[in-house]
């Protein structure tokens, strides 16, 4: 047998190996602290996803609302794209959804998308701590704050 590649050593390698083993059902020579880790990271990788998703479309919400006079198809394609998005992470991980009715989140998403409408447009808005938007609202398309 050729010698096993460490985690450590090549992750790719690793996994492919992890894998072959997995299959050929060679339970006793799996990595199972590796691949226990690996899962739970799918897992956190998909709920930043829907976060980064959600902080972007907050910002670009922001952006439309302070900033009328620069409101174009750009924006409106971005909200729209991230709209569509998030309603698909939501249907290929359901419990993706669960997020939406964590306050800890929301305001983990609301601050993340103040912070990126304020490095992109430089304006410096007294914004409420919480989002002032309704779920239903953010996640509605042809939705967008006046």
């Amino acid at each position: 047998m050729v010698n096993p590649v460490s985690y450590e050593q090549d992750v790719v390698a690793w996994a492919n190996e992890q894998a072959r083993l997995l299959r050929a059902g060679r339970f006793d020579l799996l990595d199972i602290e590796h691949i226990a880790d690996e899962i739970e990271d799918v897992g956190k990788s998909e709920k930043r996803e829907f976060a980064n998703r959600m902080a972007l479309l907050l910002a670009h919400l922001l952006k439309w609302k302070h900033q009328p006079e620069r409101r174009g198809s750009s924006w409106e394609k971005t909200i729209k794209a991230q709209r569509v998005a998030l309603a698909d992470c939501m249907d290929d991980t359901p419990s993706l959804k669960a997020s939406l009715d964590d306050a800890r989140w929301w305001r983990r998403a609301w601050i993340d998308g103040q912070g990126q409408f304020e490095r992109e447009t430089g304006l410096q808005v007294d914004l409420p701590e919480e989002c002032p938007w309704t779920t239903a609202e953010v996640l509605s398309q042809g939705w967008k704050p006046e």
